[in-house]
């Protein structure tokens, strides 16, 4: 049975664990040959192995998505892999830690750490990745946002500013691709089991409140990675050709109400 991504060949950066993981190895599951991007060699290996293991195509690379260069040369690998490219999905962020100094607090160097990974990076994605599908005719860059970018109060003050950014990012750049083929689009996870959120689950678990955990949306859990990597199949895929411009929450319906208080039974 042919496979969703068939003939395709993607980038996934942030593919050492959580969504990226999840993300690179169902597209190859479903046909794509894959360049894993990460910081994190080790663990970016494990992902390596797992899409080999399967049977897939796979190149991996170390790499920060906020530096140029290094975009420039995983996007040259992919093409002098596997000869074209069809799909980013640039995934790769950092939260600026789970408990951030008060606002009033914050330096300018950690406001622009945060930007160059979070903001910075997908630009540059679109930058050096968008020439290329351009010469296909097509192609379909896949942002990974937040709830955070939505709505105050599901992280810190940088971390929320630069998602919110990365929505915004997605709308102008497909505007700034018309007519040309490719789709820009993003994904605003909500709380979801990565090694970004670790910190919640395991201080959680020493509590005995894993039970709260995702409560305040309507299904009350947290996600898991690969619920948003089937989002990022989607948007990879032919099957969402005429979808541009948008911004998913996957969220567990958090970003559609107001939070409040529970009637006593």
């Amino acid at each position: 049975m042919a496979g969703r991504l068939d003939g395709k060949v993607a980038i996934v950066t942030g593919a050492a664990s959580g969504i990226g993981r999840a993300s690179a190895i169902l597209f190859a599951r479903e046909g794509a040959r894959v360049v894993v991007v990460d910081q994190n060699s080790a663990e970016l290996d494990v992902t390596v192995k797992t899409i080999s293991h399967g049977g897939g195509g796979v190149q991996g690379t170390s790499a920060d998505v906020g530096n140029e260069d290094q975009v420039k040369e995983f996007v040259d690998l992919a093409l002098r892999s596997f000869g074209r490219l069809d799909v980013i999905y640039a995934n790769a962020g950092i939260s600026g830690g789970m408990v951030p100094p008060p606002l009033l607090e914050q330096t300018p160097d950690y406001w622009l750490r945060i930007l160059q990974t979070n903001l910075l990076g997908p630009f540059l994605a679109i930058k050096h990745c968008a020439p290329q599908m351009i010469k296909n005719g097509k192609g379909s860059i896949v942002l990974t946002a937040s709830v955070a970018g939505l709505r105050a109060n599901a992280g810190g003050a940088p971390y929320s500013a630069s998602k919110a950014g990365v929505i915004s990012l997605a709308q102008t750049a497909a505007t700034a691709l018309l007519g040309t083929g490719v789709r820009v689009n993003a994904i605003c996870p909500g709380l979801i089991e990565t090694g970004m959120t670790k910190p919640i689950f395991e201080g959680a678990k020493q509590r005995g409140t894993s039970a709260k955990i995702g409560q305040l949306n309507p299904l009350q859990r947290a996600g898991a990675p690969e619920e948003i990597a089937a989002m990022a199949l989607f948007l990879a895929s032919d099957e969402s050709s005429y979808v541009n411009g948008v911004a998913f929450p996957v969220d567990g319906g958090l970003s559609s109400s107001l939070p409040f208080a529970r009637p006593i039974r």
